[in-house]
C-alpha cells in the first residue's frame, strides 16, 4: 500500500490498479482505513482501480464507479487449471 501510495504522490500515471486489494481487506492483510485514506487522498485525476471479490461496504460507498463481471463460461469448467503466464 506504500508502494501504491508514493505512485500516486509522484502523478506519473493516470491509471493505477491495486489488483485485489478488495481480497486482501477481506483476508485482513490491509486495513480499511488506509486504503480509504489513499483513495481519499488521490489527486481526482488520476483513476484508481481496485480489483477482486468481496467488495467492502466503505469503498463502494466512496467509489465513483462500481462493476462486477459475473462467469459465463470459463475454460477451468473444461479441465483446464492455469496458464503460465495468465494466472501465475
Amino acid at each position: 500500500l506504500e508502494k501504491a501510495r508514493k505512485i500516486i504522490a509522484s502523478k506519473t500515471y493516470k491509471v493505477v490498479i491495486l489488483d485485489e486489494v478488495n481480497v486482501a481487506l477481506r483476508l485482513g492483510l490491509l486495513e480499511i482505513k488506509e486504503v480509504l485514506a489513499l483513495l481519499k487522498d488521490a489527486p481526482r485525476n488520476i483513476e484508481i482501480v481496485l480489483t477482486g471479490r468481496s467488495l467492502h461496504p466503505q469503498v463502494k460507498k466512496l467509489a465513483d464507479l462500481v462493476s462486477e463481471i459475473k462467469e459465463v463460461k470459463h475454460y477451468f469448467r473444461q479441465g483446464i487449471k492455469c496458464r503460465k503466464g495468465f494466472e501465475y
